[in-house]
Order: C-alpha cells, then sequence, then structure tokens
C-alpha cells in the first residue's frame, strides 16, 4: 500500500491547550468505559466525524462514540446544504442533537465548516448575485451559523480547502466573485460572531512539506499579520513530523482534524498492519509536537465511512471494522498513547 492511499486531513492554530481542557470539562460528569482511546490520551484530544443520524439510532455505534473520544465533529450536520438547503429556513437540530450529547458525554465539539465550494445549497447554486450580494450572503451564513452555537463550539473549520495541490488558490465561487480577500474576511466575520472559538484553515494533503503547504504557511501568516486569528491542519508522509513542527515554530497549533488511512480492498492481514503502522506514525508525529493538540479520525467504522462512496475499490480506512470490531489499527492507537502517559 502506498502512501497515496493516505486520506485525512489536520492542523490548527489556537491558544493554550488548557483552555481546551477547561472546555472539556465544562459538561456534567458522566461515567464512560474506562480505558477507551480517551482515557489513555494526556495529549492530544481524541477526535472523530461523528454522523448525526446514528447517533442514539445505533446503539453500538454511540456506545463506542462516547468510550473513545472526548472531541466529536459533525460529518455533515454544520455543512452549508445541512443548515439551510431553503433560503433563509435555517435548521441547526442535528447539530443541536450532536452538542447536547456531547455535552452530556464531557465531548468538546469541533465545528466543519464555513466556507467551502462543495456541499453547498442548491438556491445558492444555481443563483445569479452580484459580488456584493454575495459577500453579503456569505457574511450572513457565518454570523448565523457561528453565532447560533457560541459558546457551544471551541474551534471551527472556517475555510476548507482553498488551495490546488500546486498551491494556488482553487477556482471556486468565492474566488472568481470575491477575490482572494474572502478569506480574511470569513475569519474576521467567524471571529465577531464568536471572539472564543479557535479558527483553523482546513485541507487535505497538507501533511507533506511542498508547494501546498508551503501556500498554507503563507496564507496563515498572512492572516496573523493582519491580526486574523486562525489555525490550519492535516496528515502523514515521512515529512509530516517536520511540518507539524514548522508550523508550530512559526507560533501556531497544530491539529490532525481528518485521519483515515484507506487500502485497496479486499482487506488481508499485511494492509492492516501496514494500516496500523500509518496511523501509529501519524498520531506520533502528533504527540511529538507540544503544539499539535488534538488528533482525529474522519469517522471510526468501516461501514459508515465515506472512502468506498469516493474512491472506487478501496476502503477499510478506519480503526473498527464493517461489525464495529477493533482492527490492528485501534490497538495501535492504544499502544501509542500509553507509551506517551505519565501514569
Amino acid at each position: 500500500m502506498s502512501r497515496s492511499n493516505l486520506s485525512r486531513r489536520a492542523w490548527a492554530c489556537g491558544s493554550a491547550l488548557a483552555l481546551v481542557l477547561m472546555a472539556l470539562a465544562a459538561g456534567p460528569a458522566q461515567a464512560h468505559h474506562p480505558r477507551g482511546l480517551r482515557d489513555l490520551a494526556e495529549r492530544p484530544l481524541i477526535g472523530t466525524a461523528v454522523n448525526t443520524d446514528l447517533l442514539g439510532s445505533d446503539a453500538t455505534y454511540t456506545a463506542i462514540l462516547d468510550r473513545e473520544f472526548n472531541s466529536v465533529t459533525p460529518e455533515n450536520a454544520m455543512k452549508w446544504e445541512s443548515v439551510e438547503a431553503q433560503r433563509g429556513v435555517l435548521d441547526f437540530s442535528a447539530a443541536d442533537r450532536l452538542i447536547a450529547h456531547a455535552r452530556a458525554h464531557r465531548q468538546i465539539v469541533r465545528g466543519h465548516t464555513l466556507v467551502w465550494h462543495s456541499q453547498l445549497p442548491a438556491w445558492l447554486t444555481s443563483g445569479t448575485f452580484t459580488n456584493d450580494e454575495l459577500e453579503a450572503i456569505l457574511h450572513k451564513h457565518i454570523t448565523d451559523e457561528v453565532s447560533h452555537f457560541r459558546g457551544r463550539i471551541y474551534a471551527w473549520d472556517v475555510v476548507n480547502e482553498a488551495f490546488n495541490e500546486d498551491g494556488t488558490l482553487r477556482d471556486t465561487i468565492w474566488l472568481r466573485q470575491l477575490g482572494p480577500g474572502y478569506i480574511a474576511k470569513a475569519f474576521r466575520w467567524a471571529h465577531q460572531a464568536d471572539p472564543h472559538a479557535k479558527l483553523y484553515y482546513n485541507d487535505y494533503n497538507l501533511e507533506a512539506i511542498g508547494p501546498k503547504s508551503d501556500a498554507a504557511l503563507a496564507l496563515v501568516r498572512d492572516l496573523r499579520r493582519q491580526g486574523v486569528p486562525v489555525g490550519i491542519q492535516y496528515p502523514y508522509p515521512d515529512t509530516l513530523g517536520d511540518n507539524l513542527k514548522r508550523f508550530a515554530a512559526a507560533g501556531f497549533d497544530v491539529a490532525i482534524t481528518e485521519a483515515d488511512v484507506r487500502m485497496p480492498l479486499p482487506v488481508t492481514d499485511e494492509k492492516l498492519a501496514t494500516q496500523a503502522d500509518y496511523f501509529t506514525g501519524m498520531l506520533n508525529s502528533c504527540q511529538a509536537v507540544r503544539r499539535c493538540v488534538s488528533f482525529t479520525v474522519w469517522g471510526f467504522d468501516d461501514k459508515h465511512s465515506w472512502v468506498p462512496t469516493v474512491f472506487a475499490g478501496e476502503g477499510a480506512a478506519t480503526p473498527f471494522d464493517e461489525s464495529y470490531r477493533p482492527k490492528p489499527a485501534y490497538f495501535a492507537l492504544r499502544a501509542a498513547l500509553a507509551r506517551h502517559r505519565h501514569w
């Protein structure tokens, strides 16, 4: 299995981990099964993307979620097409359920995502708007959503996947009509709506040192010079550790936010062993950087993983199989966390 079969995303900029841990403690103390991944993790926080349709309706899914993770990210429930399918009609019910569940189980919530070129409502993509009208629509969307969750979400993925692989800005509705300044504006609007939330730039294929991660580093440095609070995220080839370190050295907290390791099907013991090594490498790279504050898998079970629907002939990308049985990758993550724990 080549490293090109890795799929994941990560990183963040923010402030002290202590503030995150304070947020974790804010919910009512609820018992959870001892010795899950969350019990072994002193740092980073251990998170997962959550399919809110399964929350509560699938008892096994929900039990694993609550036992293993102390940070949760809605897979789709906070994306624009989900919260405003009809213009002016806001529906935060699925996301509100996740937040209530997370609070009851001492989990913090990452918001995902405010500005993206994908999963936009049809009324937006099929409409005709002047540049000023589109900017006002985007401003209102960010303000409405962040304000609704103000004080209940510790971090937002504000802008998602804005770069091409060569480091140029992706051709999107936002770039075409608003110009590159839309990124800084989005962060400022999010900060105005919730000054205490940590704000992230989120992208994939940032794990290696190269044109795309160079562009992301230049972006967050420029935003910081403008006084815009920002963070960034990504995953794992050999240079992941060095890449995390250079963002941390530049003064940014970092967080791996969408980690999975897909493989060509069928599954074999050899592929599972390689997958376990890759997950270990990503987590070890995070643990080696003090400013790496969280490690999030993009879904924890193969049955509900996004990978097979996007990559034909590939899958089995998560730490649990389709029957919720832990795979070698899960035990590798446990071992990596235990090695760094101060008993």
